[in-house]
């Protein structure tokens, strides 16, 4: 049997596609940017504010593009975890709605990963400081924390090697799983709106046809 939507629920199906267009698109810029400022970004203990403070004051529209791939970043993540809570309103419980929601989930937890790493990388004294006491916070989780504390420092304490690590995360690790989950994400709710207007066009169809005879 084939049944109409109600407006809500097509008022959130459409939200939630509006808005993976605007994770992908913010996504992009993020990757863009982040590619540009990676010319010039030194990962070092001793170069990376100096590297920063060039791209900003040196090179021409530098300060552009760190505000463009700091302001995206933050905006997948707002906008991620808002279709979070709209797909759950609108929900279908259809495989293809699972992969978009789970996928959405995960893509925003590896964009807060990347605000994460991100915060040692400028190399100022407040990313170093909060680092640290995150530090703190991390080797206390039971069993795992010491490991986790010493991969990502890369010894006993935060230095070249630690920037380094977390640059390889952030650029590589994180990013590429970013990209993906954000593709994978942007198709299954295409692939949901499809569905659902499929039915839709269909029962219109039928409706004409009827009127018609």
């Amino acid at each position: 049997m084939i049944t109409q939507e109600s407006r809500f629920d097509i008022v959130m199906r459409r939200t939630a596609t509006i808005l993976s267009v605007v994770i992908i698109t913010f996504g992009l810029i993020a990757a863009s940017t982040g590619i540009l400022l990676s010319i010039y970004y030194e990962a070092a203990s001793g170069r990376a504010y100096q590297s920063l403070k060039m791209i900003t004051e040196e090179i021409q529209y530098g300060w552009l593009f760190r505000k463009a791939h700091h302001i995206a970043g933050n905006g997948i993540i707002v906008a991620a975890l808002i279709q979070i809570v709209v797909m759950f309103l609108g929900r279908k419980f259809t495989k293809t709605w699972y992969t978009a929601w789970v996928s959405g989930i995960f893509l925003t937890l590896a964009v807060i990963g990347l605000s994460w790493t991100s915060m040692i990388l400028g190399w100022d004294q407040v990313g170093f400081w909060r680092f640290n006491i995150e530090l703190g916070t991390i080797e206390a989780i039971p069993f795992v924390g010491q490991q986790l504390r010493e991969i990502l420092t890369g010894g006993s304490g935060v230095s070249t090697l630690t920037v380094q690590r977390l640059y390889t995360i952030h650029s590589y690790i994180l990013s590429t799983a970013a990209i993906v989950l954000s593709v994978v994400h942007l198709v299954s709710v295409l692939w949901v709106e499809k569905q659902v207007s499929s039915p839709k066009e269909l029962v219109q169809g039928v409706g004409a046809s009827v009127a018609e005879s």
